[in-house]
């Protein structure tokens, strides 16, 4: 019987497990194209957003993004490229008419993300991770990038 209320006991105890606090869920990073020319169809980005793009990759070290998110304009591509090689990742690409079809990709990623949109997009990307949206962007609006927590925290900053 001593037997047999020990067996009990260890199975008992075996099944009880220590809670573990759970990571905070990583954040999401939105930031429009970086500078180019007004009125340019699909333009490559100018020396000023060349340089931007620059500052972005010295912003994040090893790790701190996981994924990149960009679409067929090479703006877009030419904003991530330092990024993406530094880091080493290949941007994911979305079709920038389905907001709601990157706000789930994005989602479901299990690391920090960073998709690059357009002033038209980046408002709604914002609203749709659960962040306080954007007033409309403008032309020279260049360089902002916004901080979406999982819990909607949304924290917009400037790329320097």
């Amino acid at each position: 019987m001593k037997r047999f209320m020990l067996a009990v006991m260890l199975l008992i105890l075996g099944a009880c497990t220590t809670a573990t606090a759970m990571p905070p869920a990583p954040a999401f990073y939105v930031i429009r194209h970086l500078h180019t020319p007004e009125g340019v169809t699909d333009p490559d980005l100018t020396q000023e957003g060349q340089e931007a793009a620059r500052l972005l990759a010295a912003r994040f070290g090893k790790g701190a993004i996981a994924a990149i998110y960009v679409n067929s304009t090479k703006r877009t591509q030419q904003t991530a490229a330092p990024l993406a090689a530094k880091l080493g990742l290949t941007p994911k690409f979305y079709d920038p008419r389905d907001t709601a079809g990157l706000v789930a990709m994005l989602k479901a990623e299990t690391g920090p993300v960073l998709a690059v949109g357009h002033s038209n997009t980046v408002p709604d990307i914002v609203a749709g991770l659960g962040g306080e949206r954007p007033a409309p962007l403008t032309h020279p609006d260049f360089g902002d990038i916004w901080r979406v927590e999982r819990d909607g925290t949304t924290v917009r900053d400037k790329i320097r």
